[in-house]
């Protein structure tokens, strides 16, 4: 697929908090709802962040001839992985961090840690994981939960206690309008305190372990 779209989103938003953060390494771009024409509202934001996820493997020198999947071509990657069934294809069905680490591993051979969170209120838990992440690797990470089930990235963490944030990248944006500040104004990337993710859902994570070449 070529498309030209906005890269690395959250450069400018991440000078908020100039210490105690850690951040992506490696440029990427912001995959998010219609963005290639594929009507993928309401089921697709895993897709979408995989698709992220995938830009930056191809920007980082992970299989750099390959472009990124189609949201058809992860459901047949999925299906021939004997992950989902035929009825798979051509669904509206959602995917998690599980089906994307699935797809990391068959694409670019590279290796995923998933982490398990109970419950929102526990997120800060995994601030660590997420700091060694960033710092060691650099890789976009895949956030999904049940009750919460709007998949996210996460490109960046700032450590302050129980006042903790996440910086996600929201594939759930439907428009032309793609520049940073836009984005950043509209709420599209952003600072997301750990308190104000759902307390009573879980939440997985996918962290890439891989670092940028």
């Amino acid at each position: 697929m070529s498309l030209k779209l906005v890269t690395d989103v959250h450069t400018e938003i991440n000078k908020t908090f100039p210490t105690n953060s850690y951040f992506v390494c490696g440029t990427y771009e912001y995959y998010h709802y219609l963005c290639d024409g594929f009507d993928d509202r309401g089921w697709g934001c895993g897709y979408r962040t995989l698709q992220t996820i995938c830009s930056w493997m191809m920007h980082n020198n992970y299989n750099n001839s390959q472009n990124v999947p189609s949201i058809t071509e992860i459901q047949k990657i999925l299906v021939e992985l004997e992950d989902k069934p035929e009825s798979f294809l051509g669904s509206k069905q959602w995917i998690g961090s599980f089906e994307v680490c699935l797809t990391l591993d068959k694409l670019y051979n590279v290796s995923s840690k998933i982490i398990h969170v109970n419950r929102g209120d526990d997120l800060e838990n995994i601030v660590d994981n997420l700091c060694t992440h960033f710092e060691k690797f650099g890789s976009p990470v895949m956030m999904g939960g049940d009750l919460d089930c709007s998949s996210k990235g996460v490109v960046g963490v700032h450590v302050d206690g129980v006042n903790s944030q996440l910086l996600i990248v929201d594939p759930h944006y439907v428009g032309k309008e793609e520049s940073k500040e836009f984005l950043h104004r509209k709420g599209w990337v952003k600072w997301q305190p750990l308190k104000d993710f759902l307390s009573t859902s879980f939440y997985n994570l996918c962290l890439p372990q891989v670092k940028a070449q």
